[in-house]
């Protein structure tokens, strides 16, 4: 994507979760929770695309493609001149540049002709990319590829190619797959905008090598992300041709040519991901009455926000918790006058309304705590699998009273 899109305006549901997440000392709101989920979605695993801080400079030298997809610069170009730090014997593989990356992208994607091309190099920035309106003749799409790195064995390295959360987010398919090699590649289809309120297409695969590359391509059905008409019924790579464009080892060459960044942080893996500690999502799990069963579940990382969707054999419901430390600056706001005080000290506040994000006929049950250490618990309730779907069952699957029971248990401490 034109880097100047992306630091001058986020896309909507970007901007709703970076609002969302600084007002996380203010009251808790079921959006802000789907906001955390379904921003791992918008947000990390469109990292790489945020990131491209300038539109690319020139080009280093002509680039040349050669068979296989190998990325070569013709000798004596800027790209391939050897320096003190990069000498025949260096393991770091000379820069490629934007217009090698742009030709190798085009034999992936296809026959057909790209305008509005927008290419950096391994050199020539802080993340490589190739965007591009391509027409195959079956109408204008927009395909974008995105190199980087992410440490191996962190949340982000892990989000990147987990599928969402069907409870937050709209997507016809999705799936992800381990390579030979241990890379894993996740290919999914779904929408631009997540409420649907326009049918944009956005396909996009990711892939994860253990040592930590990068690879993502995106693609619409028109010729611009947001904004821009509809131009054909389905982007122009299939599922199956995505997989195979993303593990092109042309990219994980490209990826090995990037400068390192020795100020770069290093970021360990995650305690979810290294079974340290329980995240919010297994305890949720470790506290359900008995006679429930889990069809889907998932977490925000590190945002404290976790949830389920559980059946008793009469519907699914959602239930989602969100777990905040240090609350206790805004208390006053969160628990009024008429809030219940059990004997530790701890607030209760308890809540029956109908559901906020428009599905027919959904309510929304919620039991809200805070700890005499701030620590605050609010766990919620609906009868549906997903807020803006239509209600599954007449009431959620969980009584009032167990919602509290969960809340209230130590194990959250």
């Amino acid at each position: 994507m034109p880097d100047a899109q992306h630091s001058e305006r986020l896309d909507p549901f970007e901007e709703r979760l970076t609002a969302g997440l600084h007002d996380a000392g203010n009251a808790f709101e079921t959006d802000r929770a789907a906001l955390a989920t379904a921003g791992a979605l918008k947000g990390r695993r469109r990292l790489l695309r945020r990131r491209n801080a300038a539109v690319m400079g020139s080009a280093a030298g002509i680039a040349l493609v050669g068979v296989g997809g190998a990325l070569l610069l013709p000798s004596g170009s800027p790209g391939t001149q050897a320096s003190p730090a990069t000498s025949a014997t260096s393991s770091t593989p000379a820069p490629v540049s934007g217009q090698a990356l742009f030709q190798v992208f085009t034999r992936l994607v296809g026959d057909g002709t790209y305008s509005k091309v927008e290419a950096r190099g391994t050199a020539e920035g802080s993340s490589p990319f190739v965007h591009a309106v391509f027409d195959d003749g079956k109408g204008k799409a927009a395909v974008e590829l995105n190199l980087g790195r992410v440490e191996p064995g962190s949340d982000e390295a892990r989000q990147a190619t987990t599928c969402p959360g069907k409870a937050f987010t709209h997507y016809d398919a999705c799936g992800t797959s381990r390579l030979a090699d241990g890379s894993v590649v996740m290919v999914l289809q779904g929408y631009e905008y997540p409420d649907r309120r326009v049918d944009t297409k956005w396909w996009s695969a990711e892939l994860v090598t253990p040592q930590g590359q990068h690879v993502s391509i995106n693609e619409w059905n028109a010729a611009a992300e947001k904004d821009a008409p509809i131009t054909r019924p389905q982007p122009p790579l299939s599922a199956v041709q995505l997989r195979k464009a993303v593990a092109s080892t042309a990219w994980r060459d490209a990826i090995d040519s990037m400068p390192v960044d020795p100020n770069a942080p290093v970021t360990p893996p995650s305690p979810s991901s290294t079974g340290a500690t329980l995240s919010v999502t297994s305890t949720l799990r470790s506290l359900l009455p008995k006679g429930l069963t889990v069809s889907e579940a998932g977490d925000a990382g590190d945002t404290g926000f976790g949830y389920l969707v559980v059946d008793d054999g009469k519907g699914k419901t959602l239930v989602q918790v969100n777990v905040q430390a240090d609350m206790s600056d805004v208390e006053g706001d969160l628990f009024g006058s008429d809030a219940e005080v059990l004997s530790d000290g701890t607030k209760v506040a308890e809540h029956q309304g109908p559901g906020e994000k428009g599905g027919h006929g959904v309510v929304m049950w919620t039991v809200d705590t805070i700890r005499t250490d701030g620590k605050r618990v609010v766990i919620s309730a609906f009868n549906s699998n997903a807020q803006d779907s239509p209600s599954t069952r007449m009431t959620p699957a969980l009584t009032m009273k167990q919602l509290r029971q969960i809340a209230l248990s130590p194990n959250w401490r």
